[in-house]
């Protein structure tokens, strides 16, 4: 599936809020989304049962701290939420390192890009709406979206489970 097709089976209640015009909420929410079909698998086993309901909560808690934060009327509140995502994404890319020994490679792969790409937009927007910079050391964080985007993989192709 691509992102594309994804934005597409998207309800037309999500997509019509101004919200969702904000790029990194909508990819929060497609890592969310994806997160489902990853904790899935690791709740099967009993080595990672626990650390799939800690991946899910925090994959989750991105998307829903931006939508907050964006709801807020006062600048530095919506930093606060934001900054709430950010540090959700990096917990979430933690889980998703600390689970690669059960997830495919590929799947591993991604979505720690995703959630890199996620972190890199929060760090753009964190500092506009606090009205200051943010005290952390410079990182790359590069990501090459357009690509990220062309196959997000799903579990018919790299678990051998079928979406019903």
């Amino acid at each position: 599936m691509t992102y594309e097709e994804w934005l597409a089976a998207v309800p037309q209640e999500l997509r019509d809020d101004p919200l969702w015009q904000m790029k990194v909420y909508r990819l929060a929410v497609c890592a969310g989304d994806l997160a489902w079909y990853d904790v899935s698998v690791l709740a099967k086993d009993t080595r990672t049962a626990g650390l799939s309901g800690q991946l899910y909560r925090a994959v989750g808690s991105v998307g829903a701290n931006i939508a907050e934060g964006y709801s807020r009327q006062s600048a530095r509140d919506q930093a606060r939420l934001y900054e709430y995502a950010l540090g959700s994404a990096r917990e979430s890319r933690g889980w998703y390192y600390q689970a690669r020994h059960l997830l495919p490679e590929r799947v591993t792969v991604h979505r720690l890009q995703l959630l890199t790409h996620v972190i890199r937009l929060l760090l753009t927007i964190i500092p506009t709406q606090r009205g200051s910079k943010l005290a952390e050391e410079t990182s790359s964080y590069e990501t090459n979206l357009t690509a990220l985007l062309q196959d997000l993989p799903l579990p018919d192709t790299e678990y051998g489970i079928r979406n019903t």
